[in-house]
């Protein structure tokens, strides 16, 4: 089967894969405009995955006026510098998150586990560095195709964001929940703070949205909001 190189979630919501059919996922939300937002950029090779997923609907780099990163890990932010340099769209990244975008480190894994520590002591971690643009907060709503919602959600990392496109009841869950092999949890060895990503991902069972789309994982368009807070009963 040929790998999609864009496909759609909702109106005005495309899923962009940039490893694999759905393993690492961007996002390409469209205004009325034709302008459109990204979510995430992927590894550092990415970028031509992007652009090509870009083409897939219609668009070019330079439709792109803004680039949201749900956080500052490799595998996100890894070809945000030459998306960015592409487009000359403005980055917006949780506040908490910005030192490590600007230094293009992630966070450090989380101490209190055994493979966090040895986690921490491999290779890896980097990324090209970013130019911040924007502050993320919690609450705030994006002027992105009719509102973007940002829901602070750390553990994963201390600036970790999903984001509810309210228009079309879309959440991205960025990396709080992933959907490889079923839901589950992020492995606890990526997490600055694997108890706190437990923690605030419950938020989640109380937003409303009809569609759960991962940046690790195929989106959940039927019961999406009862099997999110079915996953997080099982768990908690």
């Amino acid at each position: 089967m040929v790998r999609a190189a864009a496909v759609q979630v909702a109106p005005d919501v495309w899923r962009i894969p940039t490893v694999g059919r759905a393993f690492v996922n961007s996002y390409a939300l469209v205004d009325d405009d034709g302008s459109v937002t990204l979510v995430d950029c992927g590894v550092k090779k990415a970028p031509a995955r992007i652009v090509a997923g870009l083409a897939a609907i219609g668009k070019t780099p330079a439709d792109v006026t803004r680039i949201v990163l749900t956080h500052a890990h490799p595998d996100h932010a890894g070809g945000a510098a030459e998306l960015s340099r592409r487009t000359g769209a403005p980055l917006a990244v949780h506040a908490a998150d910005v030192p490590y975008a600007e230094a293009g480190r992630a966070p450090t894994p989380d101490q209190s586990l055994a493979s966090g520590r040895l986690f921490s002591r491999l290779p890896g971690g980097t990324f090209p560095p970013v130019q911040v643009g924007q502050l993320l907060a919690d609450g705030d709503v994006l002027d992105v195709a009719g509102g973007l919602r940002v829901v602070h959600t750390p553990g994963h990392s201390p600036g970790h964001v999903s984001l509810l496109h309210e228009p079309t009841r879309v959440l991205i869950t960025g990396d709080a929940l992933f959907n490889v092999a079923g839901m589950r949890w992020p492995p606890a060895f990526f997490c600055a703070d694997f108890r706190m990503t437990q923690e605030t991902a419950h938020v989640l069972g109380e937003l409303e949205y009809d569609v759960a789309a991962f940046t690790h994982g195929p989106e959940i368009g039927e019961r999406a909001r009862e099997q999110v807070r079915s996953f997080l009963a099982r768990v908690s």
